[in-house]
């Protein structure tokens, strides 16, 4: 792809056009919310897994739903105690985890049902639930489709079974290709799959191999996701340790890794699979909704362990703040016993930020007339210096008001990312 010339717009933008307090508020009440509700039960950790989630005695999934189900009916309060409203109607709703299909299909349709008594749900909503291969009986997929589930995310990870038990995974590839089929019979045709690249014992080879049984199943979405090493997982701390438990003697180097991600971004491409995002690729169609919303800052609502949110705020807020971010404990103990949210305004240089370093996740990027319109041509003319030795650096990219990242950007994506982030 050409390197584009640097952004004289960024410095020569449309005359500014801050949006007015009344817009402001009918923006807030004509966006649709997202709903994410977390599960953090596992079947077994995985040992690269740096999430909230664990294995729990199944005698805590029924104190677990009946917590998330309250939450849910306190929602307008909580919101209105935080000076927000909750913008109309549901649009997506995701259950993440941890592995939700670990619940039972009573306690599933509980939650389900909380959320459609509190909230609107569109009639067109995406409705997805996270899923590990292996946990999709015959009666959950019946619950799931009586739910209202039209989306199923499959943490497949690799399609090599040696590669997949490295790390803990309990299925198998005919698993797999089992449960897609019957997914398919049951009326549910939009399926994602993720794939990791850096597992122990994977190659170019075995990489390969699993890119292309995840194209020859022509599921219409995937995700890839690179090996993070952190002390936040014990293969992380393996890796950094040099140690052999694990299989961690057995992981690709950084820049093998590297080299499958890559090699991932164009077999996908090629095979019908666009990329859209760092990590996310998709038929004409097929892009993640509920995700999207975290990434071009929608209003989204969490629920359950370690769930993150965003809510607007009206023009006349007392912090002269756009909006509020809030989380739940990531411990299954403090949030069942009703620890207190701590609550973050965001500014509106905050939020410029966060327009850039979230935008920029997409492959399309982000447009500086539209943020100039919306935060003010000085706002963003302020950014003209880091917009330059992004481009110098190529690691980003231009064309007319659209700066996106390179693929190398999209490699080196913190470091980009963090530059757009100012001392408070």
């Amino acid at each position: 792809m050409p390197q584009a010339d640097p952004p004289a717009g960024a410095t020569n933008l449309p005359e500014p056009a801050p949006a007015s307090p009344d817009k402001r508020n009918e923006t807030i009440q004509s966006v649709a919310l997202g709903i994410y509700i977390s599960v953090p039960f596992c079947r077994t950790k995985c040992s690269y897994c740096n999430f909230a989630s664990d294995v729990f005695s199944r005698a805590l999934f029924e104190r677990y739903t009946q917590r998330v189900c309250e939450d849910v009916s306190h929602a307008p309060a909580l919101a209105a105690a935080l000076g927000s409203g909750l913008p109309s109607p549901v649009d997506s709703i995701y259950l993440g985890g941890g592995t939700p299909t670990l619940l039972d299909p009573a306690q599933l349709q509980r939650i389900f049902a909380a959320v459609r008594v509190q909230f609107q749900v569109a009639a067109d909503a995406e409705i997805t639930v996270e899923c590990a291969p292996g946990t999709l009986s015959p009666a959950l997929i019946e619950s799931l489709v009586a739910c209202g589930v039209n989306r199923v995310s499959l943490g497949v990870q690799s399609f090599v079974d040696q590669e997949a038990s490295s790390v803990g995974r309990l299925h198998s590839r005919a698993v797999v290709l089992e449960e897609i089929a019957r997914l398919r019979v049951a009326g549910i045709h939009n399926i994602s799959m993720d794939l990791i690249a850096g597992l122990p014992h994977q190659t170019a080879v075995s990489w390969q191999y699993s890119l292309s049984e995840l194209a020859a199943t022509g599921v219409p979405h995937a995700s890839v996701y690179m090996l993070e090493v952190d002390e936040d997982s014990r293969l992380g701390r393996e890796l950094i340790a040099g140690g052999t438990r694990y299989h961690a003697h057995f992981v690709p180097d950084e820049d093998a890794i590297a080299d499958f991600y890559i090699a991932a971004c164009q077999f996908f491409n090629s095979a019908g699979l666009a990329q859209y995002e760092i990590s996310n690729f998709a038929r004409a169609g097929s892009t993640s909704r509920h995700n999207l919303k975290y990434w071009t800052r929608q209003p989204y609502l969490g629920f359950g362990v370690d769930a993150h949110s965003m809510l607007p705020l009206p023009p006349a807020s007392p912090s002269h703040a756009v909006a509020v971010r809030f989380a739940t404990p990531d411990a299954l103990e403090q949030y069942t016993a009703g620890t207190e949210l701590p609550s973050q305004p965001i500014s509106q240089q905050q939020a410029l930020e966060e327009t850039f370093f979230l935008g920029l996740r997409l492959n399309r990027g982000v447009d500086l007339q539209a943020l100039a319109q919306e935060f003010g041509d000085e706002a963003v003319a302020s950014y003209a210096p880091i917009l330059r030795d992004g481009l110098s650096d190529k690691l980003l990219q231009q064309s007319a008001s659209m700066v996106s990242l390179t693929p190398r950007g999209r490699l080196l994506s913190n470091e980009v990312f963090g530059r757009f982030l100012r001392d408070p």
